[in-house]
């Protein structure tokens, strides 16, 4: 059935590319017992990148085919190429060599098979990085946010369905389909961890070709999968014999993280989560920097190492202290590190960009040694020499308090900040206070200090009673 499947794909593609101007996503074909990959040189820079990441296509062979080699070898794979216009050059191996083709095949199925949409706006578990172990590549494969899972065998099987937290962990609400070789199916999931069994015939079990799994509160196993969203390449040192990543990520572990050889180097794909990252390359024991990324680091003690952003930036700005010789921030972002982010110099004052994910953070300024709180940011936490000033990243809740106008303080302390007696102080405005604030979904309690004084929030009627008798407001944040 998979046969047919290619070849119905491969027919349909042929035809959309007759239809009109080729695309990425198009670019891909079959003649004469040939895949051919037909690649524009007046592409923009994103959509060449997007049919590199499509078709899994080696640079050398690129370069090759741009520079108008009409024959090649690249890995012992013979490709031919030939210019049909100023901007168009097609490019193509043989239908019977090496596995790039399974590659190109499976994603051709993948873009056409059903996509189950019931999930494409399913929170991640939490997680700061995360590396699949999969027994075979086929088991599992995500590109361009679709996750593609397959359950090979068990052709007896009824009915197979997948449950997980991309789900709520629903019993009938994703189907898998059923193929020759087994059951598959497509989900449109956020890059980050996902928690997920299968159900077979009404049983329940983890992905055996699977390698992680975390054990759950009934006992038994659920499978663990990472959807990527970044890539680490070396460029070189092709004769090492084993190269390992480790970072700020991973906490520095050397043994963890192995990287994958390639024709070029050495590579390894993996999920980080948004934020800004220090890391170094172990080649044969030897710790370097990345010779790819211009971008290195002090960490304040003793060392350098390469630095990477994900998601937005952020800019820090202390106004003022123009006589400053040095200017750092610190918080729990960077482990409290007062002696590795080194703001710059500006007009009025001192700036510094950096790269958060979505959340709440605690900082201080480090002016020429003294720790201080941001004096532009009233929303702080803790007390004395103890106080914190608090960012937020993308807030999506703001707590709202209509009343209590001649307080001096009015704070609100939760689930989500481990009910500090100290925070997060509210802002004070002419209708009431006010506090912007970042939760992930799900369910949170929480109380008011006014000037001292512990109450449940007036203006929300949710509420539950709690072990002292008194109740706890309650909010529910959804996705």
């Amino acid at each position: 059935m998979i046969n047919r499947a290619k070849t119905t794909v491969l027919l349909m593609l042929i035809t959309v590319i007759s239809w009109g101007q080729v695309t990425p996503k198009n670019a891909c074909s079959i003649a004469n017992e040939r895949l051919v990959f037909t690649y524009n040189t007046s592409w923009t820079n994103t959509q060449k990148k997007e049919f590199v990441e499509l078709f899994d296509i080696d640079s050398i062979v690129l370069q090759n085919a741009v520079k108008g080699i009409a024959e090649f070898s690249v890995d012992g794979i013979v490709w031919k190429s030939k210019k049909t216009s100023p901007s168009i050059i097609e490019f193509s191996k043989a239908l019977n060599q090496e596995t790039t083709i399974q590659k190109s095949i499976d994603y051709l199925m993948l873009t056409l098979s059903n996509i189950n949409k019931t999930t494409e706006n399913a929170d991640a578990v939490s997680a700061n990085y995360g590396v699949n172990k999969f027994k075979s590549s086929n088991c599992f494969q995500y590109r361009n946010g679709i996750a593609q899972f397959f359950l090979p065998n068990n052709i007896d099987a009824q009915k197979v369905y997948i449950s997980g937290t991309f789900n709520g962990w629903s019993t009938m609400k994703t189907p898998m389909q059923k193929i020759e070789t087994g059951w598959v199916i497509n989900l449109k999931l956020q890059p980050g961890k996902h928690l997920y069994k299968y159900i077979i015939d009404g049983r329940w079990t983890h992905d055996t070709n699977n390698e992680l799994t975390e054990r759950n509160e009934h006992g038994s196993y659920n499978s663990v999968v990472f959807c990527y969203n970044y890539k680490f390449t070396l460029n070189s040192y092709a004769n090492a014999k084993k190269v390992f990543l480790a970072g700020s990520f991973n906490n520095w572990n050397p043994k963890e993280l192995a990287m994958v050889k390639t024709s070029t180097g050495w590579e390894l794909p993996m999920f980080l989560r948004e934020g800004s990252h220090t890391y170094k390359f172990i080649v044969d024991n030897n710790w370097i920097l990345d010779p790819d990324n211009k971008i290195s680091r002090p960490d304040g003690r003793g060392n350098v190492n390469s630095f990477i952003g994900i998601g937005s930036e952020y800019t820090f700005k202390l106004k003022g202290y123009p006589n400053a010789s040095k200017v750092y921030v610190a918080g729990t972002f960077n482990g409290w590190n007062g002696g590795e982010l080194l703001m710059q110099k500006a007009t009025d004052g001192w700036i510094l960009p950096y790269n958060l994910g979505n959340g709440n953070y605690e900082y201080k300024y480090i002016v020429d040694g003294k720790w201080i709180t941001d004096p532009n940011n009233e929303v702080t936490i803790g007390s004395g020499d103890l106080t914190n000033s608090i960012l937020s990243i993308n807030p999506n809740y703001t707590f709202k308090v209509n009343r209590y106008n001649q307080a001096q303080s009015v704070i609100v302390s939760g689930s989500f900040n481990g009910w500090s007696h100290d925070g997060y102080r509210m802002i004070k405005t002419k209708e009431g206070w006010i506090l912007p604030i970042y939760l992930k979904p799900g369910k949170y309690t929480y109380k008011l200090i006014v000037d001292g004084e512990w109450m449940i929030d007036p203006d929300n009627s949710l509420w539950e009673q709690n072990e002292y008798g008194n109740g706890n407001s309650v909010l529910w944040v959804n996705y």
